[in-house]
């Protein structure tokens, strides 16, 4: 059963939509108590992340993400506050993932935001495999096109294990570490390769 993380900033609908596509059963909730009966998160996220860190530490979801040894998938904004700050609002974030959030330079990208269908790249460069047992899966990925909506980005880090080229700036699209996924783009409505990527996080 899969636990969906509602905190009030995420985009709960089109991940139950995703879901449902897949047959697979899962429940929305904010409750600690009852995330804690979910064999995984979903932290989905769309909005500020001043504001959604706000409810989570409200809630004390912050306390309870961070010491979870439950498998974590973030997309989006769910992501990003999983790393240690954000320029969005100067916040302090959940510090799961080392690093910070970044706004885009308009010097390197012309226009923001990021929105749109986009090439992602397995991150040869990097020590990776640590983090992954699944590696052929990642690399089988790269060269697909995944949906994006975001004025801000991770840069690269060692945790990095998929990127994504835009304009000038090379960011992360997706990043793992231990029992913790993040993915920039949104599989849920990535179409095809979206929902491949969806059953590779829910099976593994």
């Amino acid at each position: 059963m899969i636990g969906i993380l509602d905190y009030g900033a995420g985009n709960i609908k089109s991940v139950q939509n995703a879901l449902d596509r897949l047959g697979v059963e899962y429940f929305v909730s904010g409750n600690i108590e009852e995330l804690e009966k979910a064999e995984k998160i979903l932290f989905p996220g769309v909005g500020h992340a001043k504001a959604a860190m706000k409810i989570l530490r409200e809630k004390a979801l912050d306390v309870f993400l961070k010491n979870t040894q439950k498998p974590v998938l973030g997309i989006c904004l769910g992501m990003q506050m999983m790393f240690k700050f954000s320029e969005e609002g100067k916040t302090d974030c959940l510090g799961i993932f080392s690093g910070k959030v970044e706004l885009f330079d308009l010097d390197k990208v012309k226009k923001n935001p990021h929105m749109g269908w986009n090439e992602v790249e397995y991150n040869v460069g990097k020590d990776v495999l640590k983090y992954t047992s699944t590696r052929d899966e990642f690399r089988e990925i790269s060269g697909e096109y995944f949906y994006f909506v975001h004025s801000y980005f991770v840069p690269i880090y060692e945790t990095t294990v998929l990127t994504c080229q835009y304009g000038q700036q090379k960011f992360s699209a997706m990043v793992q570490q231990n029992n913790f996924t993040g993915m920039q783009f949104h599989p849920e409505k990535s179409g095809d390769i979206g929902e491949k990527i969806l059953k590779w996080w829910l099976n593994n």
